[in-house]
């Protein structure tokens, strides 16, 4: 048994105008994008998508930060323990290059200038024998600073009294030790969970 479906003619006039229609909105919306502005001048580096939406980027950290400070404590003649407890472990250990230490740093997080930083240290046997680090290393303090994008309203919250305000201070209020306040409503005694011996 077969199925015959007829479609009525009015319905294949108006599937046909519907088409139509679509067509004519297609080509509408299409002309419509000529007007909108290149993607390719849209945000890199935290600016407004079309002047209304700053979109989210992904902060991506890879590495070790090593500072200023860090690289006073390694000198030549270290062991690669030694090294390890003050730096962190490499971000490339070569098995072609075993006397090859490359710790890279680089950080992208929005609202902050990019960072990109490459030490080598070389080691003879076991000795640390030469530090290529670029001079201009943050200390720890600079390296904060340059990644916070905390911006503080007004003045820097005081964290800490001078002597002066702390003796200006009332003494504490000490209170007398408290007896068990009554207990209101019903009371229960229960029995011992384990047996008294």
């Amino acid at each position: 048994m077969s199925l015959n479906f007829r479609i009525p003619r009015i319905a294949r006039r108006n599937a046909t105008g519907v088409a139509v229609a679509g067509l004519a909105l297609g080509l509408l919306t299409l002309g419509g994008c000529s007007q909108m502005p290149k993607f390719d001048a849209l945000s890199v580096s935290g600016e407004k998508v079309l002047g209304l939406v700053t979109p989210y980027r992904v902060e991506i950290v890879q590495g070790n930060v090593v500072t200023k400070e860090q690289i006073a404590a390694i000198k030549p003649g270290m062991t690669r323990a030694q090294v390890r407890d003050v730096l962190g472990s490499p971000l490339l250990t070569d098995v072609f290059h075993e006397a090859r230490w490359d710790y890279v740093f680089t950080i992208r997080r929005q609202g902050a200038a990019p960072q990109n930083r490459h030490i080598l240290l070389t080691f003879d046997g076991d000795q640390l024998s030469k530090i290529d680090a670029p001079d201009d290393l943050p200390t720890e303090k600079e390296f904060i600073a340059s990644i916070n994008t905390l911006k503080l309203r007004g003045k820097e919250p005081k964290l800490d009294l001078t002597e002066e305000e702390r003796k200006a201070l009332p003494p504490p209020v000490r209170t007398a030790a408290a007896s068990a306040p009554e207990p209101i409503g019903a009371t229960r005694d229960y029995p011992p969970l384990e047996p008294r011996r």
